[in-house]
């Protein structure tokens, strides 16, 4: 999916900010999947990734995964949320790909500039006084993108509910490049 503005002709003029006069980005989007449905057909894949693999990154709207890692539909599965961190939800997602959905290798993406490191977990207590409840959720900020890749690469490799903890490698991206750099656990 490309990041880019629409083909010229697929859409009618927009205002600067990409919302149709009187809609808004939901209605683009759903104006987009009517377009999209148009022309689909059903590629008859199966839900096991066909690469075995699992990529758990960052929810950073700069980064096009499957461009930069030169993926097709299909070939992987993709968990994202904040900072690519290994929550509990990440752990479900991937304890489900691997024992339900075969998949044998995880590749975790963090990057640079990333949002998390300029927040820290008293967001939660402003939340808290905001709205009178605090998240149940930590912030998982960090200031170190390459000891956070390590974290989360020792939180794969330790869960007891992962089949395949042996090909779990960690890298970051850099947003100005494009380039993956690959750390080192230790």
């Amino acid at each position: 999916m490309s990041t880019s503005a629409s083909p010229t002709g697929s859409l009618p003029a927009e205002p600067a900010d990409g919302i149709a006069a009187g809609g808004t980005v939901t209605d683009r989007l759903i104006e987009a999947n009517q377009r999209y449905a148009a022309g689909f057909t059903d590629p008859g894949m199966d839900a096991r990734p066909v690469l075995g693999v699992a990529v758990v990154a960052c929810m950073d709207a700069r980064i096009d995964l499957h461009a930069a890692l030169g993926l097709d539909l299909g070939d992987c599965h993709t968990i994202r949320n904040a900072g690519g961190v290994v929550t509990d939800d990440v752990m479900r997602s991937l304890t489900i790909s691997q024992r339900a959905l075969g998949t044998r290798s995880v590749v975790l993406i963090h990057h640079t500039k990333c949002g998390l490191e300029s927040l820290t977990e008293e967001f939660r207590h402003e939340l808290e006084l905001e709205v009178g409840q605090r998240p149940g959720w930590a912030v998982e900020a960090f200031r170190d993108v390459e000891q956070d890749v390590r974290q989360s690469m020792q939180r794969v490799r330790t869960s007891p509910f992962l089949l395949h903890t042996d090909d779990v490698r960690g890298f970051v991206f850099d947003v100005t490049t494009g380039l993956l750099r690959e750390i080192d656990p230790a």
